[in-house]
């Protein structure tokens, strides 16, 4: 692959994650800043290291699982490694300005 097709497929992974929305708030995952780290590999592998914002979050198996299940359905994701951490411990500041706007946090 070259970078521009590898750039291309981890603005995608961006865009999928855009639309998984956290239930028990109404902005994304992404802007809400649960999302660490997107690593993708020319081979088709994409590594996303995220949280959540509490670590008794409820809905923990299923966010996890709609990253995993959306994820893999980007052109050029052959497979997807999600990895839960709590470290850092998230917090409001993580989010972008979109979310706290949204949030009316701002």
């Amino acid at each position: 692959m070259t970078p521009e097709e590898i750039l291309k497929v981890e603005q995608d992974i961006v865009l999928t994650l855009k639309n998984i929305y956290d239930p028990e708030i109404p902005v994304n995952i992404y802007d809400l800043g649960l999302i660490y780290e997107i690593d993708y590999t020319p081979d088709g592998v994409a590594d996303i290291r995220m949280t959540l914002t509490a670590p008794n979050c409820p809905m923990a198996d299923m966010l996890v699982e709609d990253v995993n299940v959306q994820v893999a359905k980007v052109p050029g994701v052959k497979s997807v490694n999600v990895v839960l951490t709590f470290d850092p411990v998230w917090d409001r500041s993580m989010m972008s300005e979109e979310a706290l706007l949204e949030l009316n946090m701002l």
